[in-house]
């Protein structure tokens, strides 16, 4: 498999990155995914956006963003994925630099950029039959909105998740559902759509945008308030949203089990409206 690193495309198993690089030993760095139909990125615009917002946080200069479209898709090329639908993946480090410290390296240590494609298997225009989930206790940093690349409270939550026979957990916070550990989360209640309010403890999704605002056109009120705990089953339905999730009904929260254990009536009216609008290609 062909991928770019630092300026250069390279078998995968070419690449050569140092013990020494901040992101390995510091989980240094941001990332960012993305995903094609149609053979074109998905809102490319956005999550280019949301990546230098990333990079800005975290005070990593690194100018050539715009340039990393053109690298996708020549990667598409080079692997030979022009007729599949593709993932790509971006990580951006700040770089390698000796000896350790934990203050940032002077300004000439170059980042480290990595950009991966893969292709896309399986049906994913299927809704599904729902799935399980869990909750847990958020215990990341307060600095959620940064697509960061240290993610292990996230990894050891859904690894969790996966020990309870689900598929995502759900973080909560002081009585409060966020997000999911790859996700954003939603709820339906009397047929309004609800999810938490953009803030330092949710990662600003772009599927999430979309959705909003594919709702919105489609007739469904759309409310960003938080969902609390402790008002869970006053809500008729959940569904779960990402770049590579797309849309995927809830039909299980640890032990409780909602309705007829099948998709609800407005989640699968949401989906239909994101195939929809996807297949215009007006995006």
């Amino acid at each position: 498999m062909k991928v770019y690193f630092n300026g250069q495309y390279l078998e995968l198993d070419e690449v050569r990155i140092s013990p020494f690089d901040r992101g390995f030993q510091y989980a240094d760095g941001v990332y960012e995914v993305m995903r094609t139909y149609y053979e074109k990125l998905f809102h490319a615009r956005d999550h280019f956006a949301r990546l230098k917002e990333s990079l800005k946080a975290i005070r990593i200069k690194y100018n050539e963003v715009d340039e990393l479209e053109d690298i996708i898709y020549k990667l598409i090329e080079l692997n030979s994925y022009s007729n599949s639908e593709t993932s790509a993946y971006i990580q951006i480090t700040r770089g390698e630099f000796y000896p350790r410290k934990h203050s940032f390296p002077p300004e000439n240590v170059k980042p480290t950029v990595f950009v991966a494609v893969t292709p896309i298997s399986g049906d994913t225009r299927t809704l599904g039959k729902g799935i399980k989930v869990i909750l847990e206790e958020d215990i990341r940093w307060s600095r959620c909105n940064i697509k960061s690349i240290s993610l292990l409270p996230s990894v050891l939550a859904n690894q969790h998740a996966v020990d309870e026979g689900a598929e995502e957990a759900i973080w909560v916070r002081d009585g409060i559902l966020y997000e999911g550990s790859h996700t954003n989360f939603w709820g339906v209640k009397d047929e309004k759509i609800f999810t938490a309010p953009l803030s330092n403890y949710i990662l600003p999704g772009v599927s999430r945008k979309v959705l909003i605002e594919v709702c919105r056109s489609g007739g469904i009120e759309v409310k960003e308030e938080v969902i609390k705990e402790s008002e869970l089953k006053t809500f008729q339905e959940f569904f779960i949203t990402g770049t590579n999730t797309e849309v995927k009904p809830i039909i299980q929260i640890n032990d409780w089990k909602l309705g007829d254990g099948k998709p609800g009536i407005i989640t699968k009216k949401i989906h239909s409206l994101l195939l929809h609008y996807i297949d215009s290609k007006q995006w």
